[in-house]
């Protein structure tokens, strides 16, 4: 079998598709090769696959991902787990006899990813171990927050250096969704990468509709429950700027008959789980929120992120509305600010002591303020804010080229053309347009799958996302040979749901609701 039919088997073996989305095989075929690698990949375009499918191929050897939070790690290593793909965390979160145990795994080979944080890896005693282990390649992820100009700046990040140093044989990839040229720049010289191969995909998402509307305290809430309303299937998230907002914005949509919860640092962390699970399990559709929420949140199907004030900068907007439509389907990202915003970035900018740093702030708001207020194409606005020069003047999907949407209820917004409909075909990771799910057996697949996340402690996408469930109603396999065709479909989530999904869809085709 040729090298790359052997990736391509690979990545049907284990994810499911039957092709790679662009720019993703040239990237897994560096890292295969040993090559150091820097990627800026949009929020939802496969970063992830990108270093554990090589990781998959090699059997002798362990790929160790370096992850910010404890809940990404987690989900990353449960979604591993469920598509055949042996993986592992080490975190504080876990008892020293867990912890001691995957240690000794590690170091037998046993795990093809090995989840850490940067924390740990500044710890002598955490690379001791690390070094009786058979690494393959270090993997820095949200490598943005090694750079004091990115928009989360995290200092143990600069200490990732100690890798080259420690284990000079193994190469280092850095990855990220949100990096301007000079934070890319950052990164490779922070990271000592050598000859890194560069990928850096555009910043264009063309499934988004940027909406952008100055608002007041008179008219602000009844636009949120407008872009609630309109908003009519999928997750929401709404970012608010302050705790106090948070308890607010729940208690004014519960008043108005939409159930919300609310999440932010000052919650318990228990409470914080739970207000996350509740929200990643589907059982509330819609979770207001402070930036406390946000790294690592990875469900494909929000349909609307809503922000109630403007964002610490361009970058930080471009990454929290981007957790809009990671499936590729039609997603809304709605900012609805006003003047006094200022004044609240002002207290927090304030509050900085280091004088540079509270200059990068400063800069950061009028970057915001300007997008803002521009006339200029949203998305080539953020286009060039990244140092990319589009080809193109007009996205034909944002407010700027398309008009406000009719539900803002302005003049122009009320004959501007649906640019994105709700029931729109997109380009999966296998390269199909999924299609709507039928009422029944999509109903029906929503509240197994529900019923599995709930008894594994994950979320729902990480059972089985969305476009898969819209695979499985519009092809209707009737054997598992069919159902290996259905996008998302490797083998070992054929094993493990296969039986199940065929019963569903057969009672489905029985009761005369689905058959074709």
């Amino acid at each position: 079998m040729s090298a790359p039919d052997f990736f391509v088997e690979t990545l049907r073996r284990y994810w499911g598709y039957s092709s790679f989305r662009p720019g993703q095989e040239a990237i897994v075929r560096c890292i295969a090769a040993g090559r150091d690698t820097c990627v800026v990949m949009p929020t939802g375009g496969g970063k992830s696959l990108c270093y554990q499918l090589p990781a998959a191929m090699d059997p002798r050897r362990s790929a160790v991902v370096i992850s910010p939070l404890i809940a990404l790690m987690q989900d990353q290593v449960a979604q591993l787990q469920q598509i055949g793909i042996a993986a592992a965390f080490v975190n504080s979160s876990q008892p020293f006899a867990e912890r001691e145990e995957i240690i000794r795994r590690a170091a037998r080979v046993e795990y093809r990813l090995l989840y850490l944080s940067p924390e740990s890896v500044a710890q002598n005693a955490t690379l001791d171990w690390l070094s009786k282990v058979p690494v393959s390649y270090f993997v820095i992820d949200e490598a943005h927050c090694i750079s004091e100009w990115g928009h989360e700046f995290r200092p143990e990040y600069r200490d990732l250096n100690r890798l080259r140093i420690r284990f000079p044989n193994c190469h280092l990839s850095a990855f990220t969704a949100s990096a301007t040229r000079r934070v890319r720049h950052d990164i490779i010289q922070q990271l000592w990468l050598r000859d890194p191969f560069r990928h850096i995909a555009s910043f264009h998402r063309k499934n988004l509709r940027y909406t952008v509307k100055q608002t007041n305290s008179r008219n602000q809430g009844e636009l949120l429950l407008q872009a609630l309303r309109h908003a009519e299937t999928g997750s929401v998230i709404v970012y608010v700027p302050t705790i106090a907002r948070v308890r607010e914005t729940v208690s004014f949509l519960e008043s108005n008959g939409i159930p919300a919860i609310g999440y932010h640092g000052q919650m318990e962390s228990a409470e914080r789980k739970a207000a996350q699970e509740k929200w990643m399990l589907d059982e509330v559709r819609v979770i207001v929120c402070t930036i406390a929420f946000g790294l690592g949140i990875n469900k494909p199907s929000v349909r609307c992120v809503i922000h109630l004030a403007l964002p610490k900068g361009l970058e930080q907007y471009y990454q929290e509305a981007g957790r809009a439509g990671r499936d590729g389907l039609p997603a809304d990202c709605v900012l609805l600010w006003r003047k006094g915003d200022a004044g609240t970035q002002a207290f927090f900018i304030k509050q900085i002591s280091d004088e540079q740093e509270r200059e990068r702030a400063w800069r950061r708001y009028y970057d915001i303020r300007d997008y803002a207020e521009s006339n200029e194409c949203r998305q080539v606005r953020i286009c060039k804010h990244f140092g990319e020069t589009p080809k193109w003047e007009r996205c034909e999907t944002c407010d700027i080229c398309s008009g406000s949407p009719g539900w803002l209820g302005d003049e122009a917004g009320s004959s501007a053309k649906e640019v994105l409909p709700r029931k729109s075909a997109a380009v999966g990771s296998a390269g199909t347009a999924p299609v709507g799910l039928s009422s029944s057996l999509g109903e029906s697949l929503r509240q197994w799958r529900r019923k599995v996340a709930k008894e594994k402690s994950t979320a729902a996408f990480v059972v089985m996302h969305d476009t898969t469930l819209d695979d499985l109603c519009s092809k209707m396999p009737r054997n598992l040979q069919e159902l290996r065709k259905v996008s998302g479909f490797g083998e070992k989530r054929t094993q493990l749901y296969g039986e199940h999904i065929l019963s569903l869809i057969r009672e489905d085709a029985g009761l005369g609701t689905g058959a074709g």
